[in-house]
């Protein structure tokens, strides 16, 4: 039965969590354009916002590079580096605890504003509250896999997730028992991940898929009024 579970969530929900990711945020950028962006409430505890928003955005902004390259960079390519498996494990550690940090402090300010003030409680959508509380417990998560990190420094604990998302790529249909034995809380956090994957398009995290690059080279404009007479 455990077996039959984990073969479920990590080795079928992945592609079923980024199949939704992929084709809902294709279709709902087609056809609900206008809702394409973050639904900020800025007006609202301002000064709360930007502190709070920018540690969260920078941090998360680490961590999921490095997640990225951490994860799905080949094996060998880092022993054709050089850099070892403990090196790699120490250095996870020490620049995601650092960015997991920041962006759990940011995170927080930004659930405490939500939730603590009345009339931004009261304009928010449930979606909104859900959103921000799941990356805030996903931090929480992630942070707590640090300590279980530090008992495999020897970097094989890391080698395993490597394989196991390198294998989701290449569709392994082994990949989920490279994963079988893992930690708990690490499990817990891919799947809270993933699932933060499935509820992607139906959210405001849709504006993360948004960069503002066409101001680079979009020409200025200038609004004139006239006086016309209206005889």
């Amino acid at each position: 039965m455990a077996e039959f579970l984990n073969s479920l969530v990590f080795g079928i929900y992945p592609y079923i969590a980024l199949s939704v990711l992929a084709i809902g945020s294709i279709v709902r950028y087609d056809r609900e354009p206008y809702s394409w962006r973050s639904g900020s409430s800025q007006l609202l505890r301002r000064r709360q916002l930007m502190v709070g928003s920018v540690l969260f955005h920078l941090g998360v902004l680490v961590v999921f590079i490095g997640h990225l390259v951490g994860l799905l960079t080949p094996i060998e390519f880092f022993d054709w580096m050089g850099i070892s498996h403990p090196f790699k494990q120490v250095m996870a550690i020490g620049v995601g605890g650092v960015a997991g940090a920041i962006s759990l402090i940011g995170a927080t300010m930004l659930v405490h504003r939500r939730l603590f003030d009345a009339r931004i409680r009261r304009n928010s959508s449930f979606a909104d509250t859900a959103v921000i509380l799941l990356l805030w417990v996903q931090l929480v998560l992630g942070l707590s896999t640090i300590l279980i990190s530090l008992e495999h420094l020897d970097g094989a604990e890391m080698v395993r997730f490597m394989a196991w998302a390198q294998g989701i790529f290449v569709f392994d249909p082994a990949a989920a028992t490279y994963i079988l034995d893992a930690h708990w809380i690490f499990k817990l956090h891919i799947f809270l991940g993933l699932t933060i994957f499935l509820l992607f398009p139906f959210t405001r995290l849709v504006h993360m898929l948004s960069a503002p690059v066409r101001y680079l080279w979009r020409p200025g404009y200038q609004i004139v009024r006239s006086k016309r007479s209206t005889a």
